[in-house]
């Protein structure tokens, strides 16, 4: 089973891509692909909007950070033609919108440091930084961006 499939069968959907900011969706160097910032977006739409611990809920952002996690793994299957290029998950990056006195950002993102290992194994172990922030572009509750070496 390739990695791809073993998203889909935990009821992950790759996006095709659609870039229509001004900056790129991932830019390769060497085997690195950096990923830029994805939000919790399933068919272009944001799946929660808000501010965790005050209107969004730890489990409704543990779900956003898995679908943006997701969308970066789209963006490196839309830049590589298969998730199976990757040979290593080098470092995740996650950034909560949280309310001042919220403290649980790790918390949030170990579901995708989770995700990473279920999919990947021994190839998603990796480096990471989960971040506080008072708000996010949109009203994005996570954002999430990845660093992975590829062949």
């Amino acid at each position: 089973m390739n990695y791809e499939e073993k998203l889909e069968g935990l009821g992950y959907k790759l996006s095709a891509p659609s870039n229509k900011r001004i900056f790129e969706d991932g830019v390769r160097t060497g085997n690195l692909i950096f990923v830029s910032g994805n939000a919790a977006k399933v068919d272009g739409v944001l799946k929660y909007q808000g501010i965790v611990g005050n209107t969004v809920t730890v489990e409704e952002a543990q779900d956003a950070a898995k679908i943006a996690f997701v969308n970066c793994l789209a963006t490196v299957r839309n830049m590589t033609g298969s998730l199976n290029s990757i040979r290593k998950i080098v470092n995740i990056k996650g950034y909560v919108a949280s309310s001042p006195d919220f403290i649980e950002q790790p918390e949030v993102m170990n579901e995708v440091s989770a995700l990473a290992i279920e999919v990947f194994g021994e190839v998603g172990e990796h480096s990471r930084v989960s971040l506080g922030a008072s708000s996010l572009p949109g009203g994005t509750p996570v954002e999430v961006e990845i660093i992975v070496e590829v062949e």
